[in-house]
């Protein structure tokens, strides 16, 4: 049995809640410290969803689906970079395009929510450190990603990290189906069976070097082929037993 957490705002004050059904139920305290219900309740209807964490640091992989390998090569390790926390949008958020960017793509991926400091996590030891699983778009700007000497415009510009709806517990994340639809069109749809480096893997390659704390996240690589999104454009990135995670595509406003 899954469940499922939101951070929400609700009557001015943001909240972490447990989301049965169409219902919130408000917890007290921090969600990875043992948080308690409160008691009160609320309709999803009448919340305004956040990111469901905020992170501290954002570890991704690339390349790690063969269907997004395209002429490179398989790598003989997890191939990390590191996006950062002011990417991070929740549902209903608009994914801005920065001034200059020409060729900014949706990466649908599964994204780790971590629930414990972990620092050289034993293989095979990854389920005792991850609290669940949500949704995430890693946004990214070719042009950029082709030119710059490291990925921090590409990957980490404001609002390039939308995430959620909610973060799932006790689901099975080695076999959960990823799908990215643009307006409606389906454009990624594979199950997280076929990465190339899984869950396991990954969580012990990056704490040998990284310490992860609860609430940071890991993006685990997003599979087939992208396309640029435009100004007016909706993406959709849905994991199973998550939910749809939502967002529109507007241009910079300054």
């Amino acid at each position: 049995m899954r469940d499922a957490f939101v951070r929400y705002t609700y009557g001015g004050r943001t909240s972490y809640g447990q989301l049965e059904g169409d219902t919130i139920r408000e917890l007290k305290g921090h969600l990875f410290d043992q948080p308690t219900l409160t008691g009160a309740t609320l309709k999803l209807a009448d919340a305004r969803l956040l990111a469901p964490c905020e992170p501290s640091k954002i570890i991704a992989v690339g390349r790690n689906y063969k269907s997004h390998l395209g002429e490179h090569p398989s790598l003989t390790a997890p191939g990390l970079f590191a996006k950062l926390p002011n990417s991070i949008i929740g549902p209903g958020d608009d994914i801005v395009l920065p001034p200059g960017a020409e060729d900014v793509h949706y990466e649908g991926e599964m994204v780790l929510v971590i629930g414990r400091r972990a620092k050289h996590v034993a293989p095979g030891h990854a389920a005792d450190y991850v609290f669940g699983v949500t949704a995430g778009n890693d946004v990214s700007e070719r042009t950029w990603q082709k030119s710059d000497l490291q990925w921090l415009r590409a990957k980490a510009s404001d609002t390039f990290g939308p995430l959620g709806p909610a973060i799932a517990t006790s689901l099975d994340y080695n076999d959960l189906l990823v799908e990215t639809r643009l307006n409606g069109e389906v454009r990624q749809s594979q199950r997280t069976r076929d990465l190339i480096f899984d869950v396991d893997a990954i969580v012990s390659y990056i704490t040998r070097f990284v310490t992860l704390l609860p609430g940071d996240l890991i993006f685990t690589g997003t599979p087939g082929t992208t396309q640029a999104m435009k100004p007016g454009d909706v993406v959709e990135v849905e994991l199973e037993g998550v939910g749809v995670l939502r967002n529109p595509v507007a241009a910079s406003r300054s």
